[in-house]
């Protein structure tokens, strides 16, 4: 369970992971070694999967966001694991999700331009078999983008 310290150093570490264990421990009010221990215990329980550096995707070239919506006649449990490894090697996706609804699967896809686009769906379409329907909605501004995730204490309605 975590408390309100472990979501203080959550909240921190999601703002930037570079933050040093001196600044993190003044933060939360704690000495170096606590601190330490409570990150420690974090990733050891999961919270903490990875420390990353975002990347700008507009500074890298990737000038164009696709929501990619899949509907497919296969069902089964070995279509399934193909399917996943495919994308899974697609280093084009960056988010991947089976949904419930009109469609089956939701890919998010970042490109340099169209004809990128274009050869991604192209490989999309002829290496998984099944597929019936992938409709494309092209993204013309990005709004919002954050991987911060909300950390709860409990229900807002409770």
């Amino acid at each position: 369970m975590l408390d309100k310290t472990d979501r203080k150093l959550l909240q921190l570490l999601q703002e930037d992971a570079a933050l040093s264990l001196n600044t993190l421990s003044e933060a939360v009010n704690l000495t170096s070694t606590p601190c330490w221990k409570r990150l420690k215990r974090l990733e050891d329980e999961g919270y903490i999967r990875k420390r990353v550096a975002l990347l700008d995707p507009e500074k890298l070239g990737l000038g164009l966001t696709v929501i990619v919506m899949i509907k497919t006649q296969h069902h089964s449990s070995e279509w399934y694991t193909q399917f996943v490894e495919f994308v899974q090697q697609m280093p084009d996706v960056v988010e991947f999700y089976r949904m419930a609804g009109e469609f089956d699967y939701m890919l998010q896809v970042e490109v340099v331009d169209m004809k990128c686009f274009d050869h991604f769906y192209k490989k999309l379409v002829n290496g998984v078999p099944g597929l019936i329907d992938v409709t494309s909605n092209f993204a013309m501004e990005r709004i919002k983008y954050t991987t911060a995730l909300p950390i709860p204490e409990k229900c807002k309605a409770d």
